[in-house]
């Protein structure tokens, strides 16, 4: 069932990313009266890429070709090749087929007389056409290339501002942290970080809330914290990033609160099934030695091993005095519950919320906008130094497919969308040739230089941009195989 609840996130995400992605191209290819052929949620391989009319008229003009260098045309098996479209599901409307392909790796529209992905050389070696993409001026075909970004970016922005105004903002306040953090990964063990540990500020920032402060670690460079009543700074090292992303996924949090011994029940089959404890009691004492954290449970229930101990309960806010048996393993055999809204009500965290307005939902959404794309330039620049060793944590559709919960909750799902999003519009941008970047950067050399590129050379830049996408998106996956096996 977490299976079907995580692809079921994943797939509905990736499709409306995809569809609102390709009809930012689609829309002013329209209106400049561009005619696009297709438009696809996922890519079908091998469909047919020529009308009869438009295969007829290719072999007409090669045959031209032919003739004016004084020979005879004879078609080729290729020049007679027309592959079936494999879709799962298409139907024409007017001038452009809609489908849904079988490859669910991203979405496309094909625009007449555009060298893209479809490769069509037969289309481009016609004679140019009005309702061409290429006999368009320059900065039309700009527009058409930056639209689909550019309604990235707008999604982002917009699922903010719905998130803002609908959920509002819950996080938990740094300042309510009195004694540290739980600190069991090991590679911020292996900086010098340990359990009980005030974060004053990382790479010289403070932070007000968890979530800031966690995500901070990614980058950092060096630490304050205070340990026993003294202040610490903890160096990091240069490959640090690179070192978090081989944690393994039981490590879990990089931060993890210290909470208490709340009780949600005993297990029927160990030894204090019949004790009178009840959910919501909170364990505060083992034999009058007080034990706020339940990280400080462990050591002392190995001490008593095999043993009964006078546990001190917290109840409706009075302490009473319960036997507890403990086994050979040092475990008391109790279910331990509680979330975050109990932990804040016990004094142990602050939960702060704040809803927004309608109007007030703008400015929060921007806001939340801007930091999401300052974290992600940060982690490209991450990726793109080899020194960090980021790049071992780049990961493919797996790695995406598991940033969504097990758990439906659509205030995740939008989240984790816009920052997709704003992922998808960025990548986008990177000026690879067969990337929306990659147009782009030529469109400005044209633009700027008076001067266009022959389709014979955005061609080869085609193929060469294509096969880096390969070797990038073999790379991602392949990382998330390696780490699957290894972890």
């Amino acid at each position: 069932m977490e299976f079907v609840i995580k692809i079921s996130q994943f797939l509905l995400s990736l499709s409306v990313l995809i569809v609102l992605h390709e009809f930012g191209h689609y829309l002013p290819a329209k209106a400049f009266k561009t005619r696009v052929e297709k438009f696809f949620l996922f890519f079908d391989p091998w469909a047919k890429r020529r009308s009869k009319e438009q295969l007829v008229s290719f072999r007409e003009q090669k045959a031209k070709d032919y003739e004016a260098e004084g020979e005879a045309f004879k078609p080729s098996f290729w020049d007679k090749f027309e592959p079936k479209s494999l879709a799962l599901l298409r139907k024409k409307i007017g001038e452009t087929e809609y489908g849904i392909g079988w490859l669910p790796l991203g979405g496309y529209v094909k625009i007449s007389g555009m060298i893209d992905e479809s490769m069509d050389k037969e289309q481009m070696a016609l004679p140019p056409q009005p309702w061409e993409f290429r006999s368009k001026p320059a900065w039309q075909r700009l527009i058409i290339m930056l639209g689909g970004v550019i309604v990235n970016f707008v999604l982002a922005w917009a699922i903010y501002v719905f998130v803002s105004g609908y959920y509002g903002d819950t996080t938990v306040a740094t300042n309510s942290i009195k004694d540290g953090y739980i600190i069991d990964n090991p590679v911020l063990k292996s900086v010098g970080l340990k359990t009980g540990d005030q974060i004053v500020s990382v790479n010289g920032t403070t932070y007000e809330n968890l979530a800031d402060l966690s995500y901070s670690f990614i980058t950092a460079k060096e630490a304050h914290v205070v340990r026993d009543g003294e202040e610490l700074k903890i160096d990091f090292p240069v490959d640090f990033p690179g070192q978090l992303t081989k944690s393994k996924k039981e490590d879990g949090a990089l931060l993890k609160l210290r909470v208490p011994f709340y009780i949600k029940g005993a297990i029927d089959t160990m030894q204090n099934a019949k004790a009178q404890i009840k959910e919501g009691d909170v364990i505060v004492g083992i034999n009058n030695r007080k034990l706020k954290y339940f990280d400080q449970f462990p050591d002392v229930l190995n001490a008593y091993k095999n043993q009964t101990v006078t546990a001190t309960i917290l109840r409706d806010k009075n302490e009473i005095k319960l036997p507890l048996n403990i086994n050979e393993d040092g475990k008391l055999g109790i279910i331990r519950g509680g979330n975050i809204d109990v932990f804040d009500k016990l004094g142990y965290v602050d939960v702060v919320r704040k809803e927004y307005t309608f109007t007030e939902s703008f400015g929060a959404g921007t806001t939340k906008f801007i930091k999401q794309f300052k974290k992600y330039g940060e982690q490209l620049k991450l990726i793109f130094t080899p020194s960090t060793g980021a790049y071992q944590g780049v990961g493919g559709f797996y790695a995406i497919y598991n940033v969504f919960p097990d758990t439906w909750s659509w205030e995740f799902f939008w989240g984790i969308t816009a920052f997709l999003s704003i992922m998808l519009g960025v990548l986008n941008l990177l000026p690879i040739p067969a990337l929306d970047g990659g147009h782009v950067m030529f469109l400005l050399y044209e633009m700027i230089s008076g001067r266009k590129p022959s389709e014979r050379f955005l061609e080869r830049a085609q193929m060469i941009g294509f096969l880096i996408l390969i070797a990038l998106v073999l790379f991602a996956n392949g990382n998330d195989i390696f780490k699957a096996i290894t972890n």
